[in-house]
């Protein structure tokens, strides 16, 4: 398994792990249930239902272990006070061709654009950071390069 590290902030910490206890302590019984119903139901052999419980059983132990991993190798990054350049844990306020969006940079385990977290890896937070407040990034975005200016940094 990859031991790269793994950049989260304290809340996506917390995130993880209750999304690892949701998942072993309530959806792994479930799915562990709806197995042991569908064998009942007939012959496993020619058992849709038996068939997509067991691949949710795969497809949850995999996340499982996907979180088990990123927290053994969170590198936990606590938030800047301020500070003068962009870094992972940072919130950001661009003014771009689309006006003004506010992101917090995070690591990709915990990367969520449409709630406001892009990942320091992304085209806008690799771009990004490094930066400090005033000066233009430009962005290699797949449609072209796209210029912003950065309006502050908390």
């Amino acid at each position: 398994m990859n031991n790269k590290p793994v950049y989260l902030t304290p809340e996506g910490v917390e995130r993880l792990n209750a999304e690892l206890k949701h998942l072993i302590t309530e959806e792994r019984p479930r799915v562990a249930q709806r197995i042991h119903d569908s064998k009942l139901d007939c012959d496993i052999t020619e058992n849709a239902e038996y068939e997509d419980a067991k691949q949710e059983q795969s497809f949850l132990e995999g996340r499982i272990a996907t979180i088990e991993a990123q927290l053994k190798n969170a590198e936990v990054i606590e938030h800047p006070n301020g500070g003068d350049k962009v870094r992972i844990g940072s919130t950001v306020v661009i003014s771009g061709p689309d006006g003004k969006e506010t992101f917090t940079i995070v690591g990709s385990a915990e990367a969520a654009p449409r709630e406001g977290r892009i990942s320091n890896e992304s085209p806008v937070g690799s771009a990004l950071m490094g930066h400090k407040k005033g000066e233009e990034v430009t962005v290699n975005a797949p449609a072209g390069p796209v210029t912003y200016m950065l309006v502050s940094i908390k």
